[in-house]
């Protein structure tokens, strides 16, 4: 009967460490910073950077916008949910001429949430 409390024990206290845990990880999943009400297109934008990583991958787009350039970064998903929906490391690189929507983001930065990307070979490709 010992031996069962110690298990009883044990085991409770893994489901404690656990459920402090997930509070964590729900809120790095959090779209609260992107405005999922509003999208907003560039055309003709032009890759900087593309990191194809976990958790998440990025692309880095400069937009002519009349006589300036703006830098938008845009966060997409994770590499193994991009691989089933297309991409590869080498799907875009800096220079490529791409069309891009994506949700912004709240703060007014120039930046957001990938929604979808026309690439230099024609197809269209989900961010997330």
């Amino acid at each position: 009967m010992k031996y069962f409390g110690e298990i009883a024990a044990t085991a409770f206290t893994i489901g404690l460490v656990g459920a402090a845990l997930t509070g964590p990880a729900l809120a790095h999943h959090s779209f609260a910073m992107f405005d999922q009400t509003k999208k907003v297109s560039k055309v003709s934008a032009t890759v900087a950077e593309f990191r194809f990583t976990n958790p998440h991958s990025f692309v880095v787009v400069n937009v002519e916008e009349g006589s300036r350039v703006t830098r938008y970064v845009l966060e997409c998903s994770s590499v193994n949910m991009m691989r089933k929906g297309g991409w590869k490391f080498n799907t875009i690189k800096a220079g490529d001429k791409v069309d891009i929507i994506f949700f912004p983001l709240r703060n007014g930065k120039p930046g957001g949430m990938l929604n979808s990307i026309k690439v230099p070979d024609g197809r269209t490709l989900a961010g997330w």
